[in-house]
């Protein structure tokens, strides 16, 4: 699941202080969950973008990650702020496939340009709902992408996004058969109740029955997604998701905490209790936490828990294969689905409401093939924003900003290009490194990492901050 929130932030200097407007930047624990930087809200249209051929050009071509991004769900639920459509037809999710396959031959045509060998070594479905796809269009997908993007998704390590309603048996055979090594499933909480007050109309008979044709599939890696937040929920409840989820031995457990965003079914729905939300979300955090980690599952980022001893967790962690696994050499495909290269990032149009979002997918079915051939909405990277983007890689994951390898990239530790974010963090005593090089690697601490998604804001551009804020949601 990818639940970006929105961030309002007055803009300020590149590496100005902590202070994000009038309010304390760090004053909530949540602003900003960043699965990506910068956010796609960033992103503008480009008259005349750049061709692919030119935008690839140079980039290391041997080790790239494709990602395509599933634009379909069964259902919306009332947190959700994802490109999504829910309930499209046939007719609809076979003509998309059909512009994904001309989009990728395009790109492979743009890739082999650089008359350098190609290799694709991750890959990943995402959305949206993967299997909102039936049996037949999952295999032409993934055809698409062995016969046409050259990817070897039986020698790659691949993760696939499902829900309780999709996992069905004939969509399960078909992403076991094509090697799918990573599946990922949406519970968020198995109590129906609590369901109901996220408007995700969701039976626990569904999820179980869902659950165990996963675990029968055998897949190398299941994980099962929470969200703690929730209006009603309380430590022991969230307790028994917890203990529900264990149940079925997942070897990753992902806990996300609940954002209200605008353009959604929770608007306006969602109450607060005696307790501030914030109050009630790090409370629920970290009883989550804790009761992870007696489990026997590591920490690796604010949402990620990974069961200890388990070969294929430890075989996708020597792979670098991480909650903020986005880098250079990421190839996407599909509407909605970003790419990255170093010096641009590139996208297509965003929305979240119903009518939006069914206009962007029928004019992306609509695009002549040409069309694919340059880059069409983007972000243009320099030296500034890579390294603010490694930051939030690195010191938002457990094992932290290493300060050599920072400084053998950019030239200087990280305090010295971010001097009033890392004194903001030391005076919090949110993390255990000041990122001048007096320790080997910066790290947050436990409470520091209870508040990734105010940390992570620290460090975006005034650019970025000021893109944002001036998208207009929609």
């Amino acid at each position: 699941m990818s639940t970006p929130p929105l961030l309002h932030l007055t803009p300020r200097p590149a590496g100005d202080a902590a202070a994000a407007g009038p309010e304390d930047p760090l004053g909530t624990p949540y602003r900003q969950y960043v699965y990506a930087y910068p956010h796609q809200k960033a992103y503008r249209a480009l008259a005349d973008g750049p061709l692919l051929s030119e935008v690839w050009a140079g980039e290391r071509l041997d080790a790239l990650s494709l990602y395509v991004h599933v634009p379909f769900c069964e259902m919306r639920c009332g947190f959700c702020n994802l490109f999504t459509r829910t309930g499209a037809p046939e007719r609809i999710t076979e003509a998309w496939l059909g512009t994904l396959e001309r989009q990728a031959r395009v790109t492979r045509e743009a890739l082999e340009a650089q008359g350098r060998e190609i290799r694709f070594t991750l890959a990943a479905f995402g959305g949206g709902t993967p299997t909102y796809l039936a049996a037949g269009e999952l295999t032409r997908l993934a055809d698409v992408c062995e016969g046409v993007m050259g990817a070897d998704l039986h020698a790659v390590p691949w993760s696939v996004e499902t829900s309780p309603a999709t996992a069905t048996e004939d969509r399960i055979a078909v992403l076991a058969e094509r090697g799918a090594t990573r599946v990922s499933i949406g519970v968020q909480t198995f109590l129906e109740e609590e369901a109901r007050a996220a408007v995700r109309p969701q039976k626990r008979a569904e999820v179980d029955a869902a659950l165990a044709r996963l675990k029968a599939a055998d897949f190398p890696i299941l994980n099962i997604d929470l969200i703690y937040g929730i209006q009603g929920q309380t430590e022991r409840t969230f307790r028994t998701s917890l203990d529900a989820a264990l149940d079925w031995a997942p070897e990753e457990i992902y806990l996300y905490p609940l954002y209200v965003r605008p353009l959604t079914g929770l608007i306006g729905r969602h109450r607060e209790s005696g307790e501030s939300w914030d109050e009630q979300r790090l409370r629920l955090y970290r009883s989550g936490r804790d009761h992870l980690l007696a489990a026997g599952y590591e920490q690796t980022s604010m949402r990620v828990f990974r069961r200890t001893g388990t070969a294929a967790v430890e075989q996708a962690g020597d792979a670098g294969i991480s909650e903020y696994n986005q880098q250079a050499g990421m190839v996407g495909l599909g509407v909605g689905a970003r790419s990255f290269t170093t010096d641009l990032h590139y996208t297509t149009d965003y929305a979240v409401a119903v009518p939006e979002v069914r206009r962007i997918i029928d004019d992306y079915i609509a695009t002549p093939t040409e069309a694919f051939r340059r880059a069409q909405w983007a972000f243009a990277m320099d030296e500034d924003e890579r390294r603010r983007m490694h930051l939030l890689q690195t010191l938002l994951e457990s094992s932290g900003t290493v300060v050599a390898r920072y400084r053998e990239l950019f030239g200087a530790a990280p305090a010295e290009h971010f001097p009033a974010q890392f004194a903001a963090l030391a005076e919090r005593g949110w993390a255990d490194g000041d990122g001048d090089g007096t320790a080997g690697t910066v790290r947050l601490t436990p409470e520091g990492m209870a508040r990734a998604d105010a940390v992570g804001p620290l460090f975006f551009s005034h650019r970025v901050a000021e893109a944002m804020a001036a998208y207009r949601d929609r």
